[in-house]
């Protein structure tokens, strides 16, 4: 049943939550049905929400995930909040991560320069021959502001060098996108409400987690950044091992989000390493905890310049044979505790 606040037509718009009557009405709503605390569960379920806020989500944004439909995560965030509202009493906890950006990062424009003194554009990729030829240099003037001392040639090209080493997409130059304290950054609103009355519901603080902050590598895993090192072995990026642990915590982990082909694969990917490493012997149980929301989660498209879909069922396709099991928010009825 979903609740008569949830208006599937405003999913795809940015607007103010309501806490004050949403708190009212999850005070009723968890009266009405019954809905018992989640320290109560003796199946705890984990929604793992990756990125879903304003700059990937809503049409006219920086960086909409349109997916093939043209409507990619407008859907899938519709469906989204179905999922959340049908379970309420059932999903124990909900972990948005949230994409956080600001100007003078290496993925963005502004970073780089040519010899021109010109940027690159947004959804250009820079390559390991034309950052070793010099084609592409890392912004002089911003050097000296960065957190840590680098010598700006040798770390572009020990960047590049990791990607490739790693078999890693190559370096994107992303348009400026979920920037600290733009509406961008933001969680979409109709997903932030699901969250807020969840918690209020389930007596069940939202875990929201932050990712890509550091100028100096992109985080599209929120379990860890694409780089951790300078050239001359200093860490600038760690595995975020509290949360991996806590979310091979979980009786059952659902994960849905944006985009499929890039921070969803990625965080995926990441958390199916960390349960081989970590659980050799139990890795294909531990896996079949692991449920990915098809349903709820779209690869980025942009028509004549790129389309990630063929990746995206791809890493999906690994994850499976893995032991994770892909399944639809329609069909929740079958597979959910």
């Amino acid at each position: 049943m979903l609740p008569p606040w949830f208006n599937p037509e405003t999913v795809d718009d940015v607007w103010r939550v309501p806490y004050g009557d949403r708190a009212q009405d999850a005070h009723n709503w968890q009266k009405q049905h019954q809905i018992r605390a989640a320290c109560e569960d003796t199946q705890r379920i984990g929604l793992l929400l990756i990125d879903v806020q304003n700059t990937f989500c809503i049409p006219g944004f920086e960086l909409f995930v349109a997916g093939r439909s043209g409507k990619g995560a407008v859907d899938d965030n519709r469906r989204l909040c179905e999922f959340i509202y049908r379970h309420l009493g059932q999903i124990t906890e909900i972990i948005p991560t949230l994409d956080t950006h600001s100007a003078l990062q290496i993925f963005h424009p502004a970073f780089w320069v040519n010899e021109a003194g010109d940027h690159p554009a947004p959804m250009s990729t820079l390559d390991l021959a034309e950052i070793e030829a010099g084609t592409w240099r890392i912004n002089p003037e911003i050097v000296p502001l960065l957190p840590i001392d680098i010598d700006g040639d040798a770390y572009a090209r020990h960047y590049a060098r990791q990607l490739t080493q790693e078999s890693k997409y190559p370096l994107t130059i992303w348009a400026y996108h979920g920037m600290t304290g733009g509406i961008g950054h933001s969680l979409v609103a109709a997903v932030e409400e699901a969250c807020f009355v969840h918690s209020l519901v389930r007596r069940s603080p939202t875990r929201y987690e932050l990712k890509g902050y550091h100028p100096l590598t992109e985080n599209y895993s929120v379990l860890k950044p694409e780089v951790t090192t300078t050239p001359d072995g200093r860490v600038i990026g760690q595995k975020n091992t509290d949360l991996i642990e806590h979310l091979l915590d979980f009786d059952q982990l659902i994960i849905a989000g944006q985009a499929k082909s890039h921070c969803v694969a990625w965080t995926v990917r990441d958390l199916c390493q960390e349960i081989r490493d970590r659980h050799p012997e139990q890795a294909d149980s531990i896996a079949q905890r692991i449920y990915l929301l098809d349903d709820c989660t779209s690869a980025v498209v942009i028509p004549g310049v790129v389309d990630f879909t063929e990746a995206a069922e791809a890493a999906f396709a690994e994850f499976a044979a893995m032991g994770m099991q892909r399944v639809s928010s329609q069909s929740s009825s079958d597979w959910l505790g």
